[in-house]
């Protein structure tokens, strides 16, 4: 429902071409697009994880449809210096990929070096060692496999059935969102039985999605890349006491420069919604000495965020939304502010 929403506006900014208005007369110096996995293809009929999918053809559409529309696609540092630049400043667009999938070296470098683009990957360096959980793409294989499904979410063991598309989905949305609102070590628990339960290997299966560091050099090695980090586990840092989410960020960035030699000067926080990361996070970002650290609150850069860059707002492009037209939305930043009730700084 939520994303049918989203498609009614986005059709509705499309068709009145209120995109190419806005852009070049808002204050809104740029956007930080967010991305995860880029595959070729059509997902199962049974996809929740399907918005973190684009195709290799849309990631090159964005890229030409950007610089066509004047956007300089440039990385995180010549964005923070365009923000503290006073006066105007040409508009700029900046592609950050999460998580370090393995078809990101497969299928996204290949574009981005075809097209000299610059780009921003996060490690979470524990997934790349193989010894985490990718919980989110974890769950909706097990309920893929399996025509039911037991549980125990708290109150007894409740059993979900799986054995049409739509069963799964509401098992996955129930399951996902209790996931998301319980401790940490209580959804790894509940994932580690799920799998246990139904023959997943959940080392394997983070080995199949994730690089590992040898892979991982070819992105090391690319001038047109920058390695950043992304915590070590993935763990919704708000859900954290102090000492342990200062612990996922020191230790990330200490073993990126244990593993190759420099130090990460940019963060991006697991999930990153607002229940996710907060100003306790915004604060330890900016103490450990990361330059900038991007959460997924929707937004466009400002002047303003010249003294937030603990706390950058980015745009998701959401797999569901593969459409030419759309591409225009969501490379202007103003428009998802002004969704956002017109707040340029969400940093609360």
């Amino acid at each position: 429902m939520r994303y049918l929403a989203y498609r009614i506006v986005f059709e509705a900014l499309a068709l009145g071409g209120l995109a190419g208005l806005v852009r070049p007369l808002s204050r809104c110096r740029g956007v930080i697009l967010t991305l995860h996995r880029v595959l070729p293809g059509r997902p199962a009929d049974f996809a929740p994880n399907a918005i973190l999918q684009i195709t290799p053809k849309f990631l090159e559409r964005v890229i030409v449809t950007a610089r066509r529309k004047g956007l300089d696609i440039v990385d995180l540092d010549e964005a923070v210096a365009r923000l503290q630049q006073p006066g105007e400043t040409r508009k700029f667009a900046v592609l950050t990929f999460d998580d370090a999938y393995r078809d990101n070296l497969e299928h996204a470098l290949p574009v981005l070096k075809k097209y000299d683009c610059p780009f921003t990957l996060y490690v979470p360096t524990g997934l790349v060692d193989g010894a985490g959980e990718v919980w989110w793409q974890a769950l909706e294989d097990v309920i893929a496999a399996q025509r039911g499904i037991a549980a125990d979410l708290g109150a007894g063991i409740e059993y979900f059935e799986t054995a049409t598309t739509a069963d799964k989905y509401r098992a996955y949305e129930r399951l996902y969102a209790h996931m998301r609102e319980i401790p940490e070590p209580d959804r790894v628990a509940l994932i580690r039985d799920l799998a246990g339960k139904y023959g997943l290997d959940l080392a394997a299966h983070c080995r199949s999605l994730i690089m590992d560091w040898a892979e991982l050099r070819s992105f090391v090695d690319e001038p047109l890349c920058t390695i950043a980090a992304h915590t070590v586990f993935h763990y919704e840092l708000a859900k954290l006491a102090e000492a342990g989410m200062r612990r996922e960020i020191g230790q990330s960035v200490e073993v990126l420069r244990a593993q190759y030699g420099f130090v990460a000067r940019h963060l991006s926080y697991p999930i990153g919604s607002r229940i996710a990361a907060g100003p306790r996070e915004f604060a330890a970002a900016r103490d450990l000495g990361l330059k900038t650290a991007v959460t997924i609150r929707p937004g466009g850069l400002y002047p303003e965020h010249a003294g937030h860059l603990t706390a950058l707002p980015r745009i998701s492009l959401n797999g569901l939304f593969q459409k030419r037209r759309f591409i225009g939305i969501f490379l202007t930043g103003a428009l998802f502010t002004a969704l956002n009730g017109g707040q340029r700084l969400n940093v609360d």
